[in-house]
């Protein structure tokens, strides 16, 4: 794949790659833009070439890299007939795969602790056209369910999942 990029599209995947790792081992606020810049092997100057501000750096960085694109593949791959068997197997499926790849989470925990999840927005527009699938899966079984719209039930499952782990 990287031999069908273009050099400006592998060196801003160098300088992404880079401050994601930075980012995962210290932090947003702590890693400066010559780490980035040093890691990705360039010089500092060649990064605006690419990117306006470490911040639009992070944004990329979170789009991209963000652990919602593991959970939502396993959402919307998770079987069961029932929403009571949909969350058992889809909570032992994420347990599983976010026990196998802890710095999927540390991203997310970088978007709330230094950012306080200003970001969340940008986020939200990008996952809900793919999340909505599963809102459909499920339509049906609303009347099976406490008079809770579909979307609280999908938050509860996801925060309560994020707060054991």
């Amino acid at each position: 794949m990287s031999d069908s990029l273009s050099k400006g599209e592998r060196t801003s995947q160098a300088i992404l790659e880079a401050a994601y790792e930075l980012f995962l081992e210290q932090g947003y606020h702590a890693t400066s833009m010559r780490q980035i810049a040093q890691r990705a092997g360039l010089a500092l100057g060649g990064i605006y070439n690419h990117f306006e501000s470490k911040e639009q750096i992070f944004e990329t960085v979170l789009l991209e890299k963000h652990p919602y694109r593991q959970v939502l593949q396993i959402l919307l791959t998770a079987p069961g007939e029932s929403l009571e068997q949909f969350a058992h197997n889809a909570a032992r499926t994420m347990m599983a795969e976010l026990g196998k790849r802890p710095d999927l989470l540390k991203l997310a925990f970088v978007e709330l602790s230094e950012f306080k999840g200003k970001h969340i927005t940008i986020l939200f527009r990008v996952i809900f056209p793919e999340i909505y699938p599963l809102f459909q899966r499920f339509k049906d079984q609303e009347d099976e369910l406490r008079k809770l719209p579909l979307q609280v039930i999908f938050l509860s499952f996801v925060g309560t999942f994020f707060s054991y782990l």
